[in-house]
Parts: structure tokens; C-alpha cells; sequence
């Protein structure tokens, strides 16, 4: 089977990672890209696509199997439900959206039509984290009663428009747009940034769901938020801390924590130090081989994943609509409560 795809958004992310994933597969025929400015026809040169427009709507309209978008977040629901509305696969860049509402319509669309939904989480996809799901599956820590999800990254000059590394990385051409990522009416800050990472990769691991949280964010020199941290209940009676911080110094690892603390015992996940351990309290100790540097982050899998899901050759997705859903809910319930005070506000 080959899979007939288009893609809307060919921005930094798209070409630096998505599109050259695809062009190398046999089973993929690019057929169409959608987007703005200068880079558009030199996208559409470099992988093949077999015609460029800035107009989604054509883009959709074409003889396609499934599409890829990679716009900015607030775009992201009007262009993904279109899709799923064609009865196309969608793989749709994170956060999903930047409210609940948005992201369950996707998830209940995505039912409807009974087509793929992917949302590229590259950590979902570590072995070393199905791992530690099939740890958390089989029951070894019973019920889970606390939640500890950190995360840290040296993400300050996207977020806050410091001169550092992640800024001097792209040239003029495929820099990313400042207002995806630092202005907050299009849903910028270290919440929908980076925090849809960590929390997505909880979601999956442990299928919890947030009832309620009490959140407080502060961005120092920025226009969006860099530090957040918020308690959350969650259904069932769990409580959990989830944190998030875009400071850590240029070159540094990035830092994500989740420990899960049950009725029988304790899993430990943390990518930094490349370890996933369980401590049973009847004395039982497991730890995960994992290979050195598969703690660091890439997004290879997902959209390997995406074509083999369309194509029956896989049948694990490890970031559907619903992980996603759960995350952008949580996002926007932190960023509620901080923006009221600290409020204690229902998720759903």
C-alpha cells in the first residue's frame, strides 16, 4: 500500500524532521504541501511534493490518504477537523490544540471517521518507556496514589527571545515564527511548549486523567509563561505535582522526571540519567537496560509510526487523540488557575 499524503505547515519543524522521514519511504507518495512564504516552493523541490498552494482547503481537496500538519498551534483544530471531517489519517503536531474543548472534538471526530490520529510525542516511542508501561500494566505498583512529572529544557530563547543556543541553531529560512512560541494569543509559553511533552508521556504511561488543579506560572522577562507548577487531583483520588521550567543552562540534558508512587511499590522514569526502576515494597527491585544517550530527544518514530498504522503494519499508537486530549485539558486548567490566582479549577 502506498500512502498518499499532503501536508499543511512547512515551517522549520516540518522540513527539518517530518518531510525528509517521509521522502525516504517507498510506501509514502508526497502528493501536495500547503503554506507561506519563500520556503514554500523550496520545500516543495527538495521532497518531491507534487504541488505547492497556500491554500489548505485545495490542499485537503486533493487525491490524499492522510495529511500532516505542522502550523501553529492555534491553527491546528481548524485544519485537523477539516481533515478528519474527509475521512483522512491525521498526524497533527503538539500541543493538539490549546483548549479542552478543541481536543476532545478532535478525538471524537477522529472516532467518527475511524481513521489514524497521531500526535508526534518522540518520548512515547522510547523502548525504554514502553518499558516502563509494561511494567505499570502489569500491576507491579498496584494503584497508583502520587504523581511527581518534572520537566526542564534549555528552551528560554524560544520562549523568552534570548540570544542562546536554540535561537542561533536555525538560519533566517527555517527559524521558527517567534509567535508560535513566544506570544501568548497563539498559544505560546513553556506550557504548551514543553509541558505538552512530559504530561502526554504520563497520560499514556498511566491512562490517569486530571479532575482538578491549582496552578502558578511566571515568566521573568517574557510575554509567556517559563516556569509553571501546579497540584493536581486526579480521577480515581491520585494526587501529583506537575512542573515545568525553560532555564536550564545551553547544552544541558533535558530534564524529565516521572515517579509514580503506588499501592505495592514505586516506578522511577527519568530520561536525563537514562534509568527506569521499580521498587517493590515486598523487597522485588527491576532495573530497564536502556542504551546510552536513548534519554535524548528525537521525534524519528511517530511519523514512522503514522504511515505503518495507516498501512496495518503496526497497530501500537502510543500518542492517539485521547493521550493528547488529557494533556492540552491539563495544560489549560493550570493556565486558567495561574491567570484567576491559583485557583482550584475543575478540568472536566
Amino acid at each position: 500500500m502506498t500512502v498518499r499524503l499532503g501536508a499543511i505547515g512547512a515551517g522549520w519543524w516540518a522540513t527539518s524532521n517530518h518531510f525528509p522521514i517521509f521522502a525516504a519511504r517507498e510506501d509514502v507518495e508526497l502528493v501536495g504541501v500547503c503554506g507561506k512564504g519563500p520556503g514554500l516552493a523550496q520545500a516543495r523541490e527538495t521532497f518531491g511534493f507534487g504541488f505547492a498552494t497556500e491554500d489548505a482547503d485545495e490542499l485537503l481537496a486533493a487525491d490524499i490518504d492522510a495529511v500532516v500538519i505542522s502550523t501553529p498551534h492555534d491553527l491546528h483544530h481548524r485544519f485537523a477537523a477539516a481533515a478528519l471531517d474527509r475521512g483522512l489519517h491525521v498526524l497533527c503536531e503538539k500541543p493538539m490544540t490549546l483548549n479542552a474543548a478543541h481536543a476532545w472534538d478532535l478525538a471524537e471526530r477522529a472516532e467518527r471517521a475511524g481513521t489514524i490520529f497521531l500526535v508526534p510525542y518522540g518520548w512515547n516511542y522510547k523502548p525504554f518507556t514502553a518499558a516502563a508501561k509494561r511494567i505499570l500494566d502489569a500491576g507491579d505498583i498496584g494503584e497508583i496514589q502520587y504523581v511527581l512529572c518534572h520537566m526542564a529544557s534549555p528552551t528560554r530563547g524560544l520562549f523568552g527571545s534570548d540570544p542562546t543556543h536554540m535561537l542561533e541553531r536555525w538560519s533566517s529560512q527555517t527559524a521558527p515564527d517567534p509567535s508560535t512560541w513566544a506570544d501568548p494569543a497563539h498559544g505560546g509559553g513553556y506550557a504548551h511548549g514543553q509541558i505538552t511533552h512530559s504530561s502526554a508521556l504520563l497520560f499514556w504511561l498511566t491512562g490517569l486523567r486530571a479532575a482538578s488543579v491549582t496552578g502558578r506560572v511566571t515568566g521573568p522577562g517574557a510575554a509567556v509563561d517559563l516556569f509553571d507548577a501546579a497540584v493536581v487531583q486526579f480521577d480515581g483520588g491520585a494526587l501529583g505535582t506537575v512542573s515545568g521550567a525553560a532555564t536550564l543552562a545551553d547544552g544541558d540534558k533535558y530534564q524529565l522526571d516521572i515517579r509514580l508512587f503506588g499501592s505495592e511499590g514505586v516506578l522511577m522514569i527519568d530520561v536525563e540519567r537514562e534509568r527506569v526502576s521499580l521498587s517493590r515494597y515486598d523487597g522485588r527491585r527491576e532495573e530497564i537496560p536502556i542504551a546510552p544517550d536513548e534519554g535524548d530527544y528525537e521525534c524519528l518514530l511517530p511519523p514512522a509510526r503514522f504511515i505503518d498504522l495507516i498501512t496495518g503494519s503496526s497497530t501500537e499508537n502510543n500518542s492517539d487523540a485521547h493521550v493528547a486530549a488529557r494533556s492540552v485539558e491539563l495544560i489549560e486548567s493550570l493556565l486558567r488557575s495561574a491567570a484567576a490566582g491559583g485557583v482550584d479549577t475543575t478540568v472536566h
